[in-house]
């Protein structure tokens, strides 16, 4: 059953005018934005205080930096939004905790959006980020040595096919934390089918999609669906969260055992009578809560080494 949470916490966002309706898709594309940042303080609550909350510029990639100490492992995290809206601030409280609560120390990334910046825009961005803390992560007081990568949604994608590219390249990552990723350009999964009515349907997704990469031919490609990867051996061991009512439930349960099959430590946890996008909404759903603790718990073990 969905837990009457979800519904109270879906009741906090801006619905479109009906103005807005009658806007090109460009333009309701930027209400959608304004309406998440609108209602963000409602979803996620107030902010809990670090030590180290700073904003940098990472080779041109703004970012923000969350830390309780120095000299720790880092997480790089991707905000999600279906490569189209989503910020830094939509993920500020819940980097906030799991920096608190892991001990680690968390890069959010602000990445470049579509449609302005089409694939692999966003892509680079992760990759550029990565680079510049090897390069001087060290000035920041972070230890880049240990490197974990994870997003949430569109974030998890990118956090993924990253994290395939740095094992091509003899770069590994430690870990990867993928809350309910975007895996499948073709949103072919029955869940679309069973569950497009809990806040994400088949047509938002494909419009994603094709907003985030609009040349077709591109989109089965491993650098855009990490289930066409042929071979997944050498990915970072992984904490994967599914939501029982979300569109995107099975990509990512088959994503798991794609992993799983190349010799891959997973751990698949499928978080019960929630919908798509609970993990950031601390304030309103408690399994909020529990997610963000567990991505703490899993990175504390993974990279306290």
């Amino acid at each position: 059953m969905l837990h009457p949470q979800v519904t109270a916490a879906a009741q906090l966002r801006r619905r479109p005018s009906s103005e807005e309706l009658a806007a090109s898709p460009y333009e309701r594309l930027l209400g959608v934005r304004a309406a998440m940042e609108e209602s963000n303080e409602a979803e996620t609550g107030p902010a809990l205080p670090l030590p180290v909350v700073a904003d940098f510029d990472a080779d041109g990639v703004p970012c923000r930096l969350y830390a309780t100490r120095v000299n720790v492992p880092v997480l790089v995290y991707l905000h999600g939004g279906g490569w189209c809206y989503g910020s830094i601030e939509t993920v500020d409280r819940f980097c906030r905790r799991v920096a608190e609560r892991s001990g680690c120390a968390v890069v959010s990334v602000g990445y470049r959006l579509a449609p302005e910046h089409v694939h692999p825009a966003a892509l680079d961005d992760a990759e550029t980020v990565l680079r510049y803390l090897r390069k001087s992560g060290s000035d920041l007081g972070l230890d880049p040595s240990r490197l974990a990568i994870g997003g949430d949604s569109a974030g998890g994608q990118i956090a993924t096919v990253t994290a395939r590219r740095q094992r091509d390249a003899a770069t590994p990552l430690d870990f990867q934390v993928l809350i309910y990723p975007a895996l499948d350009p073709l949103t072919s999964a029955e869940s679309y089918d069973e569950l497009g009515e809990y806040g994400l349907d088949r047509a938002s997704m494909k419009l994603a999609w094709e907003t985030y990469v609009p040349e077709p031919m591109l989109r089965l490609t491993p650098e855009v669906a990490p289930l066409a990867v042929a071979d997944l051996s050498g990915m970072p061991s992984t904490l994967l969260i599914t939501a029982e009512y979300d569109a995107l439930r099975d990509e990512g349960a088959d994503y798991a055992d794609a992993l799983i099959s190349a010799g891959v430590p997973v751990v698949h946890t499928r978080y019960m009578g929630v919908n798509h996008g609970f993990a950031r909404k601390l304030a309103t759903i408690d399994a909020a809560r529990a997610a963000a603790d567990q991505v703490a718990s899993a990175l504390r073990s993974a990279l306290t080494f």
